[in-house]
């Protein structure tokens, strides 16, 4: 090695090579020499015979460096020059010569006013600059990686620009804020990084980067610069429109959807739908059956098909299964040109603990308790993310700010709220602390809850945000202002649970179980509900929704009709998962396309056409909808006829013309002759009814039913009508929508 002073000093050259130097900045790249006279440019550049150092403003020539080693340590000084300048490296290897832009010659592109809100957990937009951002630097264009791991001894940039060399980009670290950051010109779209960090302990471990857009597909792992150019969006109206709106009086009918296994194709039906054949074929079935939203389970990049995208990796970056985040704009572009909302399930309660992922980030408990009682998850072996540092505060608020900033979603929906409320969620004494009163609420996770729904909803005018939450948890849909944690929608866990198992009851039992229906009516106001059948329902040896019904095929049919007519009845927006529209017979399989063959059959398709139906009275009715929140919206005709098993109720509008009586008997009786209260004197015309043929029914139909001067069920006059065999009967003024059947 031949090496001088004003080149490399105090063995850091030795430094360099062995990937030990942290401070490269101020050794590589361009500096001022000691007497300020002239300039010293130095490199390391892995295998070359010869350097020099070219101007970028018009490529000439300036220096020749010298070789310091046999490695790629180069250093020279730039004749008469003193002040800095833009230069790029023409670099000779034995067999081609590669022209590149030294990153080591720019400065820091962090602001600090960023980086202030991102500690203190304010930060709604720290995916725009932490990550992999294109960005201009003195009228270049290049990537920006930069990467939070303040207990790191080194962090250094590897991937297909350097060959992986560890060496080769070594970053620039900020002490007083714990990131790390280099800017590199010669990086191109779709190349592989990581981040290679020195820990603590002196131990090298590789880390995805946790704020990529886009993922290495399975089983790499690797993280990937995003393409330059933007999405041109076509949904303005839309959005202007969903701004005004109030979501709470209005019909949202929401078909849940696992985007793997909707429908697959190819000859053995093993490929993924791609966005653009969701587009062609998923957005107009949905339009077609009158749901307002599509909820799409995780699409974060998971590792494991398995989790179905609830234990993500790369929570900034959408799988790679489906396409690319390119195709995901347009797929949900597509969606709101045809006047379907967008909702995405988020998961912020827990991360897998992948080696390449968020555990143990620089070597250190970063986004995770150190303490298992707090940090660790005994049910999914997955960590928590610490709710209490600034830090995480904002990587997650800004992860839901990017999936409706970035995709125009209209809505998250979180899962495992529950487990994010409470201390000793799943866990038995002696296995969790208590808070800071002695209590079980886990407070920092209460007051991040709140952070984010005040925030998204501020920032994104008619959004809505949703909590799975399967607890008594006092105001999940309170605004913060009044003591809540300011959640749009709550999932109605104890109504999905009661009549789930009402509904696998023998007929002949359901009158000592009557309640089970009706008690979710108790409470039905004290949140804003989402009456909700999903996917947990429909797995893992639970059965589909048709075989948890005893009996044979066709009381299996006709009672989920009828189950379907009273969820669409009761106050409170819908959700049901995909394949319950049409009565899929096995369970679900995240590995496989749902059974569309099935459609072939007439039980199958009467199911579908009940579904489409609802959802058509569900959206054209007003009564249905507008008054989901308030007790002057819903009435009960009878709740207690349990010796029939028969429930009948009344959904009124704001205007009291509009409303709608539900009879929904459960029992493979008919019953003549049934009186019902009428609440105006009119003639009233079966406006659906699940026992017609058109649905697989038995045709049993109940006309006209004629107003009689006779009190019954509350109301001044009455009528007496046929209640088909398990079954849900609308009636609505005779001048309303009639229904003929096929």
């Amino acid at each position: 090695m031949t090496t001088n002073a004003p080149f490399f000093n105090h063995g850091t050259d030795i430094a360099i090579l062995n990937g030990d130097y942290t401070d490269v900045f101020s050794l590589l790249g361009m500096h001022k020499a000691e007497n300020a006279k002239s300039l010293i440019v130095r490199c390391f550049v892995k295998g070359a015979v010869a350097v020099e150092v070219l101007s970028l403003k018009d490529g000439k020539k300036i220096a020749s460096l010298s070789k310091m080693d046999d490695q790629g340590l180069f250093a020279g000084v730039m004749g008469r020059r003193v002040k800095p300048f833009l230069y790029s490296l023409k670099v000779t290897y034995p067999m081609s010569v590669e022209t590149i832009i030294d990153p080591y010659q720019f400065g820091s592109l962090i602001d600090p006013n960023d980086v202030y809100l991102f500690a203190e957990g304010k930060q709604q937009k720290s995916y725009q600059f932490l990550g992999a951002n294109w960005k201009e630097n003195q009228g270049v264009e290049g990537v920006h990686f930069c990467v939070w791991a303040p207990n790191a001894q080194r962090v250094a940039l590897v991937g297909d620009f350097n060959h992986w060399d560890v060496r080769q980009h070594v970053m620039r670290f900020h002490p007083s804020n714990g990131i790390w950051e280099i800017f590199l010109p010669n990086a191109c779209a779709g190349q592989f990084y990581k981040f290679q960090i020195t820990n603590q302990y002196g131990e090298q471990i590789e880390k995805a980067d946790p704020y990529a857009v886009q993922m290495q597909s399975a089983p790499g792992n690797s993280s990937v610069i995003p393409a330059k150019h933007d999405y041109q969006w076509n949904d303005s109206v839309w959005l202007k429109e969903r701004a005004k709106k109030q979501l709470h009086q209005a019909p949202m009918s929401t078909y849940e959807v696992h985007l793997a296994s909707w429908k697959r194709k190819g000859e053995w039906g093993d490929e993924y739908l791609s966005y653009q054949d969701l587009i062609d074929d998923l957005i107009p079935y949905v339009e077609e059956m009158g749901f307002t939203h599509l909820q799409i389970m995780p699409i974060s990049e998971y590792p494991f098909d398995g989790s179905w995208g609830y234990q993500p990796v790369g929570l900034f970056a959408s799988t790679y299964r489906f396409g690319d985040p390119v195709g995901l704009k347009a797929f949900i572009d597509a969606c709101h040109q045809r006047d379907i909302g967008v909702l995405l399930d988020w998961v912020p309660a827990h991360f897998p603990k992948d080696p390449h992922g968020l555990s143990k980030f620089d070597g250190s408990c970063l986004y995770e308790h150190e303490d298992p009682r707090k940090g660790e998850h005994p049910d999914w072996d997955t960590l928590i993310f610490n709710y209490g540092r600034g830090e995480v505060q904002s990587f997650l608020l800004s992860n839901a700010c990017y999936w409706l900033e970035e995709f125009h979603f209209d809505g998250l929906r979180l899962d495992a709220v529950s487990s994010m409320l409470y201390l000793d969620y799943s866990r038995d004494s002696g296995q969790w602390l208590p808070n800071e009163y002695g209590g079980r609420e886990n407070i920092q996770a209460i007051e991040f809850l709140k952070l984010l729904n005040e925030r998204i909803y501020a920032a994104f005018p008619g959004v809505t945000m949703i909590a799975e939450e399967s607890t008594a948890w006092p105001g999940v849909t309170n605004s913060t202002d009044n003591g809540g944690l300011g959640f749009g929608f709550k999932w109605n866990m104890g109504w999905m649970n009661d009549s789930l198992s009402y509904l696998k009851r023998d007929p002949i039992y359901r009158c000592h179980h009557h309640h089970e229906l009706t008690f979710a009516l108790v409470y039905a106001y004290t949140e804003q509900f989402i009456l909700s059948v999903s996917h947990d329902e429909v797995v893992h040896g639970k059965g589909s929704l048709l075989h948890k019904i005893p009996g044979d095929d066709w009381q299996k049919f006709a009672t989920l009709r009828a189950y379907f007519g009273l969820m669409w009845g009761q106050p409170g927006k819908k959700l049901i998962f995909m394949g319950a529209e049409f009565a899929q017979r096995d369970e679900w399989n995240h590995n496989q396309s749902l059974d569309w063959h099935l459609l072939q059959f007439a039980p199958h398709q009467g199911m579908q056409n009940w579904v489409r139906d609802l959802n058509n009275l569900y959206q054209h009715h007003p009564c249905m909808y507008e008054l989901d929140h308030h007790t002057s919206g819903f009435q009960w005709l009878d709740c207690d006829n349990s010796q029939d098993s028969v429930f009948s109720f009344i959904r009124y509008a704001k205007s009291s013309d509009d409303h709608l009586i539900f009879i929904i008997n459960m029992t493979p009786q008919v019953h003549h002759h049934f009186r019902v209260g009428l609440p105006s004197a009119n003639k009233y015309v079966e406006v659906l009814n699940s026992d017609m043929n058109f649905y697989g029914g038995s045709g049993v139909v109940s006309c006209i039913i004629e107003q009689e001067n006779v009190p019954w069920q509350g109301m001044q006059t009455s009528g007496v009508m046929t209640v088909p065999p398990l079954s849900c009967v609308v009636l609505a003024i005779n001048n309303d929508i009639e229904h003929e059947e096929d």
